[in-house]
């Protein structure tokens, strides 16, 4: 496979579209980009037993960072798209614990200036489990020093390769949905809140395992043995709470910044040089909840900074998300 420099932005896409999959349950998703936006992300309330989250995202794709850094437009004509549709669910089986799935569904539709492909599967599956450290007190005035920690929640989460690969009996990179790699994470999610306003802090470090492949994009090779490399991403996010009429519904508006960083892989045990990724992104998001926030509904959008020197290897996408949530307590 070599650099990501040699290869083209379309090519890209529809593997990158799924490689920033988030699968912290807790985690402040309205940072994440290709493959997250606002939706999918998973978080029990201390006071509920159950949560499920549907949210639709439309990914647009608009050129990509070279292995160097330089942001490189696509091709005209070019017009490549993924489409996501996530299902989670939450459950706090114990006071200080929750487990989450999330199950996505994706579209890819590539058009370019001579060329059509529209294909659909199941993305990679995400399971997570997480454990409390410490939970913030609701305060609306400071009395104590105490009253100043966060919320703070220690996690692993497993990708599961439920997603078609490049290395799967697939006709060409047009299929992909998946990355086709197991990865263990461990994450941690801080939140603090006070009065209306929130801030949150989300990270995660992960291993992929290495696999065998004697295929890439349909195309059957000498098998070999590969492993993708390390990934960290780190979210930061801000954002208030404002309450609407006496009924108690309330607007919330967040901003979000976030980065990740992937290693170089591995081949029959030989790191590939340069051959690593790293992307940022902003991200707003907007949530009407209920009064009791047993539902809420919530828009997001995430865009890549089409800069020289804010990623690598990586496209630049523009993500749109709607969702829904509802609690069950």
């Amino acid at each position: 496979m070599g650099s990501l420099s040699s290869v083209k932005p379309h090519h890209l896409a529809p593997l990158a579209a799924l490689a920033l999959l988030t699968t912290l349950p807790g985690a402040a998703r309205a940072a994440s980009c290709c493959g997250g936006g606002g939706g999918g992300a998973v978080s029990v309330p201390r006071d509920a037993r159950f949560v499920l989250d549907l949210s639709a995202e439309n990914e647009a794709y608009s050129g990509l960072w070279d292995q160097a850094g330089t942001h490189v437009d696509d091709p005209p004509g070019s017009n490549p798209a993924q489409r996501r549709v996530s299902l989670g669910a939450g459950w706090r089986f114990a006071r200080d614990w929750q487990v989450g799935l999330a199950l996505p569904y994706v579209w890819n539709d590539n058009r370019f200036s001579t060329y059509s492909r529209k294909t659909s599967s199941v993305g990679d599956t995400s399971l997570a489990v997480a454990w409390d450290l410490h939970t913030e007190r609701s305060i609306w005035k400071v009395l104590s020093p105490a009253d100043l920690l966060p919320s703070v929640t220690l996690g692993a989460a497993l990708t599961i390769p439920t997603g078609l690969s490049p290395y799967d009996a697939i006709s060409d990179q047009y299929d992909v949905t998946g990355r086709g790699f197991y990865r263990l994470d461990a994450t941690l999610q801080v939140d603090k809140t006070f009065r209306g306003f929130s801030s949150s802090l989300s990270a995660a470090y992960g291993k992929h395992l290495e696999r065998s492949v004697n295929r890439t994009n349909g195309l059957y090779q000498t098998p070999e043995r590969r492993r993708l490399g390390d990934r960290a991403s780190v979210s930061l996010s801000a954002g208030y709470r404002f309450f609407v009429g006496s009924a108690g519904d309330s607007l919330t508006a967040m901003g979000a910044f976030s980065w990740l960083y992937e290693d170089d892989f591995a081949l029959d045990g030989k790191v590939q040089r340069q051959s690593g990724l790293f992307k940022t992104a902003l991200a707003g998001t907007v949530t009407w909840a209920g009064t009791d926030r047993d539902w809420s509904l919530r828009a997001s959008w995430s865009h890549a900074l089409r800069a020289n020197g804010w990623g690598a290897g990586f496209p630049t996408t523009d993500v749109l998300t709607l969702g829904y949530r509802h609690v069950l307590r």
